[in-house]
């Protein structure tokens, strides 16, 4: 019988181009090391990396940025990992992802705004779709013991549903 080996966590960070993308900060070559720490921190490391790489991809909880989207594949790969110390807080982010419609709502008003060089809706809309295309996940993570996991995924479909 053969063993088959797991892919290591993360695997894929190297395959985006995050020096060429942005997140609030300007470049978004910082998310990896943030998400590295989500998969292998203690708690208190990994709350830090999670209130940093919120502030990053989703700022006020209702702004995305460009790397948004990239980011979102990896925290559905973070939630399923039962060593990581905040899958509650990363459902309820990816909640937000879902939930954010500012600048949407915004270019409806000002269509202007659509012809912006930072295509600002464009990346909203990719952002949520992201987090769309892994709610298959949903079920898995709903027959948690966990009762926090369970709420907090329980409210993000709910906004999946939506």
């Amino acid at each position: 019988m053969t063993a088959t080996k797991r892919p290591a966590p993360l695997e894929d960070l190297g395959h985006v181009p995050w020096p060429e993308i942005k997140d609030s900060t300007g470049s978004a070559a910082g998310i990896p090391f943030l998400l590295t720490t989500l998969a292998r921190g203690d708690a208190d490391s990994a709350g830090s990396a999670l209130g940093q790489l919120r502030r990053r991809i989703c700022q006020f909880g209702f702004v995305v940025d460009e790397a948004t989207a990239a980011t979102v594949p990896f925290l559905w790969e973070l939630v399923r990992l039962p060593q990581v110390t905040c899958r509650a807080e990363i459902l309820r982010l990816l909640k937000s992802i879902a939930d954010t419609r500012q600048w949407e709502t915004t270019a409806a008003a000002y269509p202007k705004l659509l012809h912006h060089p930072d295509n600002y809706v464009t990346w909203e809309r990719a952002a949520r779709h992201a987090v769309h295309a892994q709610r298959d996940v949903l079920r898995q993570l709903l027959a948690e013991r966990d009762t926090e996991i369970v709420r907090a995924t329980t409210e993000l479909a709910a906004a999946l549903a939506d």
